[in-house]
């Protein structure tokens, strides 16, 4: 009992090292409880025999206190049936006698089932509340190591992510962060810087479109004069006079 009580005391602690190494002890109060639960088993077999020997005491009381009431019958008999004459009295005596002789015996017989059986049911009394003591004591020991299991676990995953993050060298992950930052910056940059050369080449190109397109509406409006001249016509359509 008293281990059971140090490893569910050390399950209690706040300490992470006391934690780190309780692989072993759980196994130990796994198997601790199992031995109490053997015990419990064994305890309920003796119960149950001790309980087998206080309902036979019972029975030899019932027993014997009849006995006592039948041969106190018979002697009463034996007096009666001598009294009419129909048994010699000194037979009578002598039988009437014994019968109570064996009522005396039946008397004391009586006297030592009763002492043994309040000497079991004391027993049982006894037994009863220990095995319940036990029962709780199994119930709290496995409710305690069910959480010490899981805070166990919570434990190993707490370190185990802890110790990843220790091992992470935070300045190489800054200056890393810190190059790519500068890498998109410079990209953006240029990106931007080929995007207005690319609308500087499209503005030169639409200058050059326009200025051809206005010298060849100029050429068209003075070849439709010079067609009109020679037709006779006039600005306005008509043939001139």
């Amino acid at each position: 009992m008293n281990i059971l009580k140090r490893l569910f005391s050390i399950g209690k602690a706040e300490a992470n090292s006391a934690i780190d190494n309780l692989e072993d002890p759980i196994k130990m109060t796994e198997q601790g409880i199992r031995d109490l639960k053997s015990d419990l088993d064994k305890a309920l077999h003796a119960l149950a025999e001790v309980k087998a020997l206080s309902i036979r005491a019972r029975n030899d009381m019932e027993s014997f206190s009849n006995k006592m009431t039948d041969y106190e019958k018979k002697a009463m008999i034996l007096l009666q049936q001598a009294q009419k004459g129909d048994l010699d009295p000194t037979e009578a005596d002598r039988l009437a006698t014994q019968a109570l002789t064996k009522k005396d015996e039946s008397k004391q017989q009586f006297e030592r089932s009763k002492v043994e059986k309040e000497k079991f049911d004391g027993s049982i009394q006894t037994m009863d509340a220990n095995i319940k003591r036990l029962r709780n004591q199994i119930s709290q020991y496995e409710n305690e190591l069910r959480t010490l299991k899981a805070r166990v676990k919570v434990s190993t995953a707490t370190k185990n992510i802890n110790k990843q993050m220790a091992q992470i060298d935070a300045s190489s992950t800054v200056s890393m962060l810190e190059r790519m930052k500068d890498k998109v910056a410079e990209e953006e940059a240029l990106a931007e810087s080929y995007g207005d050369i690319a609308n500087e080449s499209r503005s030169v190109d639409e200058e050059i479109d326009r200025a051809i397109e206005s010298a060849g509406a100029d050429n068209a409006t003075d070849e439709l004069a010079e067609l009109k001249r020679k037709m006779g016509l006039n600005s306005d359509g008509d043939k001139s006079e």
